[in-house]
């Protein structure tokens, strides 16, 4: 049976340590068989890749990766709390706030980097419910914060 360490390294992709926490919260809590994490910013070793608006200084086509860190930043979490993703039996719902101009309406384009990867990752079980919201910033002056809700056993 493939793990999802396995699928991870099918994909070429690594699960980074836990970002630290920017104030006062936790990355992840578990409420009976969900997992609710906080807000992730698309961090790479404690350092924001990118900063702006999509927009002004950022397009879609930046959006799909800096998503994806943010999934994974996310499943990080989401690990710490119940000691493997291999216990994972659904993405429940992702969130993801996206700062952006005014006139910028293509958020869930930009969501997608982090909804695809999930589904990459757990199949059927990471087919989700989703919000994709325009913000006009954001902690840091990141472009995106996606959080998630999965259930587990």
């Amino acid at each position: 049976m493939t793990t999802i360490t396995d699928r991870l390294t099918e994909l070429g992709l690594t699960l980074p340590s836990v970002a630290k926490p920017l104030a006062a919260y936790v990355p992840a809590v578990v409420t009976g068989n969900l997992v609710y994490t906080a807000g992730q910013l698309p961090f790479v070793d404690g350092v924001l890749t990118k900063t702006g608006k999509f927009g002004a200084e950022l397009v879609v086509e930046d959006g799909a990766a800096l998503a994806q860190q943010c999934a994974l930043n996310a499943l990080a979490a989401v690990e710490s709390v119940i000691g493997s993703l291999d216990r994972v039996t659904r993405v429940v719902k992702v969130v993801a706030f996206v700062a952006s101009t005014p006139d910028f309406t293509a958020q869930p384009a930009v969501a997608n980097g982090a909804s695809e990867i999930l589904g990459k990752i757990f199949g059927e079980a990471g087919i989700h419910a989703r919000s994709a919201v325009g913000v006009s910033s954001l902690p840091i002056d990141s472009p995106i914060e996606v959080e998630l809700i999965v259930e587990f056993a």
